[in-house]
């Protein structure tokens, strides 16, 4: 289990505090505008809530992970989406751990003030599961790489200052083109074209956006790490995002819970309180014995990477275990409201909708089933 100390209680608090000042309030018309402002991005900055982990040398606290945890879990709870602990805990990683001295001095400081904000390009039309199918290519020329493609689905996309590439590097056909290599490419350079904002189910706080590359002309010295190795450091990282996304799913069940175990002590039917039915309360007993569940296995999960554990396999087990259990309490829950539950005016409505992603975004329930079974030694031989 976490060890949480005072100091972790007073930064929780002081988290919490400034989630209820400055997010809760606008979380409405955010939803609306489907971004949140840069004027947020940079008093998280301020206060010391973006990269906490970052060294001091690169302007962020050397903090461990466990800070980002807090973080994570406290806007969480204000359901205004991911894209928070996208830029600070899933595609800045790349550039603290693979970045040379110069690229973290150039970068990093911007990243935990909140005058930089990141997105990782990994998704394109026809290549999501199968990194490997990206058809994203960069041709050196000089000292420059020529780029050229497409990607999808890509958080933070639209408003990103820097991307972190994932594309081939070489002509097709030239026997250097097979494997993926990490570009970074920054808003601005000619080229690099930011489509239109996608139309989500859900998610409305977080901009989503296509990108297109269009002889786009990066300098060699934005490469990421050694070329070709792009794919070895998508999964080095990769137990971190399903980490992230992880501990993001179990506090919306939990959140989901909690307010509809409130409505449901306040919704009379029949002379008495909805929970009070029996089959209402072995559901919500169902689902609070779930969710247990899942924090108890979160928790050590947390504990582990703390320690430098390799958590490939179990994270892979909680991600698509607890991602599916809300989806199943965002379900029952909503279920609880009766036609309420379908009303934008309750956070339900909201919640039921965001929840849903959590079963793809970062590997699939599926791809997420298949890593298991080849880390339990299931995979079928190769002819």
């Amino acid at each position: 289990m976490i060890s949480y100390e005072q100091e972790h209680k007073i930064f929780r608090d002081a988290v919490r505090k400034f989630v209820q000042q400055e997010i809760v309030p606008y979380v409405d018309e955010w939803q609306k505008k489907e971004e949140i402002p840069r004027s947020l991005w940079k008093k998280l900055g301020r206060e010391g809530y973006l990269c906490p982990w970052v060294e001091e040398k690169y302007g962020g606290s050397g903090a461990g992970f466990e800070y980002s945890v807090i973080v994570i879990e406290e806007i969480a709870r204000s359901t205004v989406g991911l894209v928070i602990a996208e830029h600070a805990d899933i595609t800045t990683p790349y550039i603290a751990d693979f970045g040379t001295e110069e690229q973290k001095e150039r970068w990093l400081p911007g990243c935990t003030s909140g005058d930089i904000t990141t997105s990782i390009a990994m998704t394109e039309p026809n290549a999501g599961s199968d990194l490997r199918a990206i058809r994203t290519r960069a041709v050196k020329d000089g000292d420059y790489y020529v780029i050229n493609g497409q990607k999808t689905f890509i958080t933070n996309g639209i408003a990103a200052d820097l991307v972190v590439l994932a594309c081939k590097i070489g002509e097709p056909g030239s026997g250097d083109d097979g494997k993926i290599s990490l570009i970074v490419v920054e808003d601005g350079t000619p080229g690099f074209i930011k489509g239109r904002k996608l139309d989500k189910m859900g998610l409305h706080c977080e901009n989503t956006g296509e990108l297109f590359f269009e002889d786009c002309r990066v300098p060699r010295s934005n490469l990421l790490g050694e070329e070709g190795m792009g794919l070895r450091m998508m999964m080095a990282e990769l137990q971190r995002e399903r980490l992230v996304v992880t501990i993001w799913a179990q506090v919306l069940a939990e959140k989901i819970l909690a307010d509809a175990i409130e409505y449901s002590k306040t919704r009379e039917a029949f002379g008495q309180p909805i929970c009070s039915f029996q089959h209402n309360s072995f559901k919500i007993a169902e689902m609070a014995t779930e969710i247990e569940l899942g924090r108890a296995f979160l928790d050590t999960l947390i504990q582990e990477f703390l320690q430098g554990k390799d958590i490939v396999t179990r994270v892979s087990m909680a991600k698509w275990w607890i991602s599916e259990m809300a989806n199943r309490v965002a379900y029952n829950s909503l279920q609880l409201y009766g036609g309420y539950g379908y009303m934008e005016e309750y956070p339900i409505a909201r919640l039921y909708r965001d929840v849903r992603a959590q079963t793809i975004y970062a590997g699939t329930t599926e791809i997420m089933k298949l890593i298991i079974a080849r880390r339990l030694g299931l995979e079928k031989p190769k002819r």
